[in-house]
């Protein structure tokens, strides 16, 4: 017997092969080699003084707490909008479903003069906040805001196709069989999700750490309060001082490539046991 042959929608492996490596080149390793080049520049003492200068450092711990806070937010609220997108009928359901990927289009200045003007104590929310003392704009909680609005569409569109395609034969077995809601949740339809939500919160986390158009006006961008990591490499260009900012920047690509592969790693042992496997 003949063996059946699958035939390829793209021929040509060697070529396909070669656009791919070629566009990777381009678009990834060359601009990472770059960093890994001017960074080469200073001394391994150099390096060290730089990354662990008490201003960057106060600005690693702004720019991880606020992305991580806003990244658990994102996996919650990215959730429950999934949920309601998928499993409800609702009027302007399409409308809605478009305005969640607003912060993809909408430029990120443009994100953070609206998001300062709304939060800043006379603006329309922070005025409501005010009044009890509590400020929003110029704060970790306003960086904490324009980073939960840059990166809920990540959440939202991991989860979505996946509780689109979710069978609901089990949920009805297990509400036949008496169990509650809350169980059926936690028991059938979030080990289902849970990937996704490592995924969505993964890409949101990456996205928040190097967010910079959003932040620098509602930050206030007080050194060792609210000045985030990414200010402090734009003013490293800004003074022609390539080699310290590829340093900086390196470190927070260390963190975000980390990040994202534990999160690869718990997606890949999650699977397995939803699969059978061990």
């Amino acid at each position: 017997m003949k063996k059946k042959v699958n035939k390829r929608v793209i021929p040509f492996f060697g070529l396909s092969m070669g656009v791919t490596v070629t566009m990777l080149s381009l678009v990834v390793l060359i601009p990472l080699a770059s960093l890994i080049i001017y960074t080469s520049k200073l001394s391994f003492s150099e390096i060290i003084a730089t990354i662990t200068a008490p201003r960057v450092v106060a600005s690693y711990k702004v720019s991880f707490i606020t992305a991580f806070i806003a990244s658990l937010i994102n996996a919650v609220m990215g959730v429950i909008l999934a949920w309601v997108l998928v499993r409800y009928k609702f009027p302007c359901k399409r409308i809605l479903d478009g305005i969640i990927e607003l912060p993809f289009a909408l430029p990120t200045a443009v994100a953070g003069i609206a998001l300062t003007s709304l939060t800043a104590d006379n603006g329309l929310v922070g005025k409501f906040f005010a009044k009890f003392g509590i400020s929003i704009a110029y704060t970790k909680v306003g960086i904490t805001v324009a980073l939960v609005f840059i990166g809920i569409p990540f959440v939202v569109r991991a989860v979505q196709p996946i509780l689109e395609k979710l069978d609901s034969t089990y949920e009805e077995a297990a509400g036949v069989l008496g169990a509650s809601r809350v169980k059926i949740f936690w028991k059938i339809i979030f080990p289902e999700i849970f990937p996704s939500v490592l995924t969505g919160f993964g890409l949101a986390f990456g996205r928040c750490l190097g967010e910079y158009g959003s932040i620098v006006f509602i930050a206030g961008n007080k050194p060792f309060e609210t000045e985030i990591t990414p200010l402090i490499i734009m003013s490293k260009l800004q003074e022609f001082d390539y080699s310290s900012a590829t340093a900086i920047a390196l470190v927070m690509l260390i963190v975000s490539f980390l990040v994202l592969f534990l999160v690869n790693l718990v997606q890949i042992h999650n699977t397995k046991i939803l699969k059978g496997g061990r």
